[in-house]
Parts: structure tokens; C-alpha cells; sequence
């Protein structure tokens, strides 16, 4: 069918929705109850706004959502009131299965009643025994009820989430009965039996809207139709991005671990049984309670899920007395809303749910994962694996590595748009269309972005330059393509420069999404010595003042929602290269910067060195002379009080000082400051003391670049920047007659990048975003 529109009405059903859930006592305003429908009725109100009706609609969408337990609930819920605020477009039917009917899991189908849905259909489903044979039993006992519900409801679209084995039930009988369905979440890894089972929903399934681009891969490669996988992100992020700065999470800390409890000082657990390898899963989960009793802070203990192996952990809970004990608060269920907040604030979480390497992320939670259920999963620098412990050691090691430490925000599984595209997505589905599957068997197309009318972005990075005059921000794609860049006046004050980062980093973000670009990451590229591990600025150059020893990463990854990388400029350069330009593909290389200073990056085995004290790669001031001129730096005689455009520059007022510099053909006002520029047009019209003064700086820098060449051998060297195409010849012939012959022959070119500091931004975050997984 036709995409559908929204109808001018549909703004005045929406203040009336909103306006019904604000009620008041004792004459104050109440919040709203649920931030899942607030969000969504405020945005769905400005798409209104902007949707002009064209033609009565002929038919709703009927789409049944079916959920099993909290954890998928949690990732439905913000479809469902998706969904409920377009009544115009669908139709909702929710159906509850599962453990959400069984009070040992906390009876926690009240919470989707209490989120005011409808549920048209409860069915108890579970064979209880938390055995293999009982998950075999529960499968086979929802495949006999079912039939039933789905004849009765007819749904035009079933959602299904996940991989558990009451998902693959609801599947199996809307595939028998042609019912589409649209599969969330799926071709994604986690090495257990949910993998099979995950794939296996994914072979029934009609549709696909999955989190990241390594699951859309998956499914590509497993012959899923391309053209019916939606890249959306997953829904739970939607709100997770904001959902840390609630005001009463304090209270909410309280609430379930006392009144003395701070934020970060404690801890949230979650293990859930592995059903391939229950012993060794249960002897981890002993562990880890040991551990957690060691340690000696408040724990937040859940109870696992109804896996199989499930009961044998609770038994251990109950023999180390952890309900009982004065640290921990043992719960079967949290509601999702304060669920994320006591992970949002906690000072480490510990398990193997996939919140841990999924939801946590988003706020830069410090996590444990244990064991093998999560291997394969996508995590964020914030996950520490504990794969295998044989004593309590290791678990409690690693508590002591990542308690109360803090992470950049991470949105490797979304950018708090997954509905919008998801409901878009299901308006675009053909219910004329043959219902019977296609595969598309081999050779498989391999994209990086998905059709642009499924909204499919292109993988990017923001790229954020910090020079001595300008600050610039572009948007660079993953093939290195500039796709819009942003230049402004680099402000003098710390606090200044910050701001105008942060006002053109949102801009660049705002203007992305037009653009059809997914923003991965921030990569800034600063001059003078940097920390790249903690994102800190030592000491900077004396073009930039006030930029020393200050973290850059907090505030710009705690502001715009993204992880941040900084880097001194020479080694972006050299990241540039290896990424887009000359380097690529190439081992061991350096990259010379030859502008205002002298820089340069060194590559290593294709790895960037950094050294010791983060002073790996400061070329320009490798001295070539005892008694040369004196340097920025504060010695004599380095490459860059000879080379660098400042230096250039200085010899050239001299020359102008003694009305030696201009030549037949040269011109200079009054007003009109002396630059390099003006030395080299010198040289060009023949002005010999002009020459002379170029050739002793293409000297120097070859002398340098013959002791580099000396030291870490490289079989590349790229020279960039403004003067480096005036200087490459001089430069080989310093190698040719000034080296060990065994170097002789290493090869110089001009880099072919136009801007270096850039891409190299760009790089940090498009190399390591797209290469971190466990």
C-alpha cells in the first residue's frame, strides 16, 4: 500500500492525549507517568505539524505486538506507543505470553496494563520446571494456544522480538498461519543457543529491523532479502540517550538500596543461566557472588530468567544467603523506567544480560561481562570480559579495574530514532506483495548503507579541527568524502572554544540527518602534546592559549551523547594517510607536516606510535644544528626554527628589514604584513639570498628526516602541509647524499590529501567504531 499521512485532526486528538495524562493534586502539576509516551506524543505532534493530509486513508495497518517477558518488553514499549499515537495509521493488538504471567518473575504484565495498553490476549504459556525438556514443553504448549489468537485477531503485521524460545513459538505460527512478520533485533551474535534460535526466527520472518550494521551484514549474508531489512537502531535507545539526566534518580537509588546509598557506589547484577553449558554457568554465577560479597559495596542482585539452570541459581542465591544479606537487595523485577536509571548511576554493572553490552553503553556505565553468552556481541570500550574464572579472583580484579570509573556514552546500537524509522518502515510494506519469502542466495550485495527510502544513512564521523586561527567541524563519510564542513573564528578563552565546538558539533548533527549521514563518533585534532587515552590536551602550542592540560573529551562526549577522540594534529595526519591517502596499505610510513610548525606521525606495524609521555613523533624538533636559531620550544637548532612557515617567515622580515627581499616584479604596501609566502615568490624571481635561506631549510629538514629514517626505518615518507611541495626536492637529495645506503632508496612523495587534520579526526572514529566488537 501507499505510504500513509498524518490528518490535521490527528493534532487535536494529540493535545487531548497529552492533556488527559496531566492531571493535577494539591493544585501542582503531575508528571507524566510513562517517559515513553511523552516522548512520543510530543514528537508525533510536530510531525503533524509539518504533514499535510492528501487523501482519506482506506485502511489501518493492523499490527499485533507480541511480548514474552520484561527484557523484550522493554524494547517493544516504545513501538507500542509509537503505534498508539497514530490511530489514524494502526491498529494495536498486544498479546502476553510467557513469564509475564508467572508471579516467581513478577507477575509483570501489570506494567504494560499500567502503561494503559490493552491486552487482548494473555496466555499461559510456561511449563514450569526451568529444565531443557520444560523449555522443549513451553515451545509445544504456546504452538497449541496460539492458533486460536491469530485466527481471532488476524493482524496484518506481527512484531516479534528477540531470540527466545517463546519468540520462536509466535513465529513458527505466524509463518504456518501467513501472517507477516517483522523480526526486531535479529542478525545479531551471542554465542549461545539464542543464536540459533535468533536466526531461526529470522528464516521465518517476512521483515527485519535490526540495531546495527554488522547484524544487517549478517542477515545479508544468511540470503535475507536487502530490501526488507530496515537499519534502525535499537527502540530502548530512543529514550536512553536522556534518560540519565531525570532529576529524581537519587530517589530512585533509595528506593531499592537505601537511604544511604550514593550514586556510584554501588553495584547492579544481573546473570541469567547459560542453557548449552548450565554447569559451567552456574559454577560463574557462584563466583561472581563471591566476589560481590569481597568486595564489601551494595549490590542490586535481579533473579536470572526462566532459562533452563534458572532454578539451580536461585538455590545458590538462597545458600549464600544473599537475600538476607546486609549488602545486597535481591528483586525478581524492576520497572524498565527505574531499571535504567539504577544502571545509568550505578558504579559498575556485573552479569551477562545483553543490557550490559547493549543499554549500559549508552550512559558509560562500567561493566563485567561474564562468561560466554554475550561472545560476538558489539560492546563499547566500556565492557571488560571475564570469560572463564576458576576462583572468585579474577571477578573481584576486575570489580576493582571498573568500579566507578566512567566511559563515553557509546550509540553503537542507536541514535534515538529507531521508531521513527521502524514505523515508517511497516506504513512502506506492500500487503498485495506475494506473501511467500524470497532469498537471495549468493553473490550477496554488500552495502554499507541501506536504501535511501528506508531512511538508510551513511556511516560518518564528525571531524572537529583546532587551529591557531580557525576552528573547523565537518561531516566526513567512511570513504573519506567531505560531506559539509563549518568554519569559525577560533575563540580565545577555553570556556568559549567549548561552546562554539559544542554549537557546531549540534549543528553538524542537525544538518546530518538531512544529509542522510549516521554521526558514529567525534574525532578533534588540536595541536601540542595530547593524552589520547583520557582525551586530554597536556600542553598545547603557543597559537592556542589557554589549551593546556584540559580534558576535552567529558564535556563534549557528556553533551552531544557520542564518544570522542583527540589526537595531536601530526599524528591525524599520519592516521590520514593511512586510512585515505599515500599510506594505505602501507606498514611502516611517516608523515612529515611542514606549515605554521613542523610535525609528523609515525605508523609502525599500521600502528600509530605514541610513546611513553604521548612525545612519539614530535619531528619538528629534532635537532640538526648545536648553534642554529632559536625555537619555539625553547632549544636551538630543531627543524622547525629553520622549516615551518614561522620561521619562514622570520627570515623573510629580515631580508625585508634590509630591503633585500623584493625583486624586480614584487610589490609590498605599507600595510601589508611580511609572510613566507612573499620568501618563496622571492625565490621564484630570482632572488639568491631568498634561495639560499630555502635550500638551508629544505636542508634541515632533510637532515631530519635522514636521522628518522636512521631510527624506525620506514619505506614511506609523506611530506604534507602548505611548503611541502617547495621542499621535496632539496629533501631527497639531502637522503641521497646524507644517508646510510641501505635507506637510500626510501621513497618521498607529496601527500594528495587536501586536508589531513580532518580526515585524520575522522579516522579515529570511523576505524575503531567500526572494528569494535569482543
Amino acid at each position: 500500500m501507499a505510504p500513509l499521512v498524518f490528518f490535521t485532526h490527528n493534532m487535536l486528538y494529540l493535545d487531548q492525549l497529552i492533556l488527559n495524562h496531566v492531571q493535577t493534586r494539591h493544585g501542582q502539576s503531575v508528571q507524566f507517568r510513562n517517559i515513553h509516551e511523552l516522548y512520543y506524543l510530543k514528537t508525533q505532534r510536530a510531525q503533524v505539524k509539518m504533514d499535510h493530509p492528501e487523501k482519506e486513508m482506506k485502511h489501518r495497518l493492523r499490527v499485533c505486538v507480541a511480548t514474552c517477558n520484561r527484557a523484550d518488553y522493554s524494547k517493544l514499549a516504545p513501538i507500542m506507543f509509537g503505534i498508539k499515537s497514530h490511530p489514524d495509521i494502526f491498529d494495536l493488538e498486544v498479546v502476553v505470553l510467557g513469564s509475564h504471567l508467572i508471579d516467581d518473575y513478577g507477575n509483570t504484565f501489570r506494567m504494560i496494563e499500567q502503561d494503559e495498553f490493552d491486552i487482548g490476549s494473555k496466555l499461559h504459556t510456561i511449563v514450569r520446571g526451568e529444565d531443557e525438556a520444560a523449555m522443549v514443553e513451553s515451545v509445544g504448549l504456546a504452538l497449541v494456544k496460539l492458533p486460536d489468537v491469530l485466527q481471532r485477531l488476524a493482524p496484518d503485521i506481527l512484531l516479534v522480538h528477540g531470540d527466545r524460545f517463546d519468540a520462536l513459538a509466535l513465529a513458527t505460527a505466524a509463518a504456518l498461519m501467513n501472517i507477516r512478520i517483522l523480526h526486531l533485533e535479529g542478525g545479531e551474535v551471542s554465542g549461545t543457543i539464542d543464536d540459533s534460535i535468533r536466526h531461526a526466527i529470522s528464516k521465518l520472518a517476512h521483515y527485519h529491523a535490526v540495531c546495527t550494521l554488522s547484524a544487517e551484514r549478517h542477515l545479508i549474508s544468511m540470503c535475507e532479502d536487502h530490501s526488507h531489512i530496515l537499519l534502525a537502531g535499537c527502540p530502548s535507545y530512543d529514550k536512553l540517550l536522556t534518560a540519565h539526566q531525570r532529576d529524581d534518580y537519587a530517589d530512585i537509588i533509595k528506593s531499592w538500596l537505601g537511604d544511604h546509598v550514593q550514586e556510584q557506589d554501588y553495584i547492579v547484577a544481573l546473570q541469567h543461566p547459560v542453557t548449552t553449558d548450565i554447569k559451567n554457568s552456574i559454577k560463574i554465577y557462584e563466583l561472581m557472588l563471591d566476589a560481590l560479597i569481597s568486595f564489601n559495596k551494595k549490590a542490586l542482585i535481579l533473579f536470572p530468567n526462566i532459562d533452563a539452570g534458572s532454578k539451580e541459581m536461585v538455590r545458590v542465591m538462597r545458600r549464600k544467603g544473599v537475600e538476607q544479606h546486609p549488602n545486597f537487595r535481591a528483586v525478581k523485577h524492576v520497572p524498565f523506567d527505574q531499571f535504567i536509571q539504577l544502571v545509568a548511576h550505578a558504579g559498575c554493572m556485573i552479569g551477562n544480560s545483553s543490557c550490559g553490552v547493549r543499554e549500559a553503553g549508552a550512559f558509560g556505565t562500567p561493566v563485567i561481562n561474564l562468561g560466554t553468552r554475550q561472545t560476538g556481541r558489539e560492546t563499547g570500550e566500556n565492557v571488560l570480559h571475564v570469560r572463564d574464572a576458576d576462583t572468585h579472583n579474577k571477578i573481584f580484579h576486575a570489580l576493582e579495574l571498573q568500579f566507578g570509573k566512567r566511559y563515553p556514552c557509546s550509540k553503537i546500537y542507536g541514535d534515538g530514532n529507531a521508531v521513527q524509522r521502524i514505523l515508517k518502515f511497516m506504513q512502506t510494506i506492500n500487503l498485495s506483495e506475494p506473501l511467500q519469502k524470497k532469498f537471495c542466495f549468493p553473490p550477496v550485495k554488500d552495502c554499507i548503507c541501506q536504501d535511501i527510502d528506508h531512511i538508510l544513512e551513511t556511516q560518518s564521523a564528525l571531524a572537529v579541527d583546532l587551529g591557531g586561527t580557525n576552528l573547523r567541524v565537518a561531516i566526513i563519510s567512511m570513504k573519506g568524502k567531505l560531506v559539509k564542513k563549518y568554519i569559525q573564528l577560533n575563540p580565545k578563552t577555553f570556556e568559549e572554544r567549548i561552546e562554539l565546538i559544542l554549537t557546531m558539533c549540534k549543528q553538524a548533527m542537525a544538518d546530518a540527518v538531512h544529509l542522510n549521514c549516521r554521526i558514529l563518533g567525534v574525532g578533534v585534532s588540536t595541536g601540542g602534546r595530547v593524552n589520547p587515552q583520557d582525551g586530554v590536551v597536556l600542553h598545547s602550542t603557543k597559537l592556542i592559549n589557554e589549551w593546556s592540560s584540559v580534558n576535552i573529551r567529558t564535556p563534549l562526549s557528556s553533551a552531544l551523547h557520542l564518544p570522542v577522540w583527540v589526537d595531536n594534529d601530526g599524528n591525524c595526519a599520519a592516521l590520514a594517510e593511512r586510512k585515505f591517502g599515500d599510506g594505505k596499505g602501507v606498514e611502516n610510513f611517516v608523515t612529515i607536516i611542514t606549515g605554521t610548525g613542523i610535525g609528523g606521525g609515525i605508523i609502525q606495524h599500521n600502528e600509530l606510535i605514541h610513546g611513553s609521555t604521548f612525545c612519539a613523533a614530535e619531528l619538528g624538533h629534532i635537532v640538526v644544528s648545536l648553534d642554529g636559531p632559536e625555537c619555539t620550544c625553547g632549544s636551538h637548532g630543531c627543524i622547525e626554527a629553520y622549516s615551518s612557515g614561522h620561521a619562514l617567515q622570520r627570515e623573510a622580515k629580515k631580508l625585508h628589514d634590509a630591503d633585500l627581499l623584493l625583486v624586480d616584479g614584487m610589490s609590498l604596501n605599507n600595510k601589508e604584513q611580511v609572510t613566507a609566502v612573499h620568501l618563496i615568490n622571492a625565490a621564484q624571481y630570482g632572488n639568491s639570498k631568498a634561495e639560499s635561506i630555502l635550500h638551508t631549510a629544505g636542508t634541515a629538514l632533510g637532515l631530519g628526516i635522514v636521522n628518522i629514517l636512521h631510527m624506525v626505518n620506514p619505506s614511506l615518507v609523506i611530506l604534507s602541509g602548505v611548503l611541502a611541495k617547495h621542499y621535496e626536492n632539496q629533501v631527497r637529495q639531502v637522503i641521497s647524499h646524507r644517508s646510510l645506503l641501505s635507506v637510500q632508496e626510501t621513497k618521498v612523495v607529496v601527500s594528495s590529501l587536501e586536508d589531513p587534520a580532518l580526515l585524520g579526526a575522522a579516522s579515529m572514529v570511523l576505524d575503531y567504531t567500526t572494528r569494535r566488537t569482543c
